[in-house]
């Protein structure tokens, strides 16, 4: 960990951003066959960049950004006690550097920066059978809460 950074992206940050937006989107595929096999696109990455109700933290190896996160701040329900909470997203590490606790390092940033926008309820999707990332965000201090269910028909 040594020779990892630690920062806030920036749209600099994009064309970067794209190629493991990608990523993500191909480990996801195999737990739901309705995503697009080509061009999917997850993230509205220019508004994440640049809204301040949203932050994008990057974790960079030698100058390559290998790990991401970004907190970005929603409306509640109108039934929970919260009227506002952080979003997690686009929570990816690099196949080498998984292990070395990026993940959580990133998201003790993003919890920090939610905390100083008076933010203290977090929420985030994994899919179900995605054990491995379910492990990883236990370990940080998530719990399942809710489960989605879908048909295709």
């Amino acid at each position: 960990m040594d020779n990892l950074v630690f920062r806030t992206a920036s749209l600099q940050d994009r064309v970067a951003l794209l190629k493991l937006e990608q990523k993500v989107v191909e480990a996801e595929r195999p737990y739901n066959l309705s995503i697009r096999p080509r061009d999917a696109i997850y993230y509205d990455l220019d508004t994440l960049l640049t809204s301040e109700a949203s932050q994008v933290i990057v974790a960079e190896a030698e100058g390559l950004i290998i790990g991401t996160g970004y907190a970005q701040i929603r409306a509640s329900k109108p039934s929970l006690k919260h009227t506002r909470h952080s979003y997690l997203g686009f929570m990816y590490v690099s196949p080498e550097y998984r292990g070395l606790g990026i993940n959580k390092h990133i998201i003790d940033r993003l919890i920090d920066w939610s905390k100083e926008q008076e933010v203290m309820d977090f929420y985030l999707d994994v899919y179900a059978e995605n054990e491995a990332a379910i492990r990883a965000y236990e370990k940080v201090g998530f719990a399942k809460s809710i489960v989605e269910m879908k048909i295709n028909l």
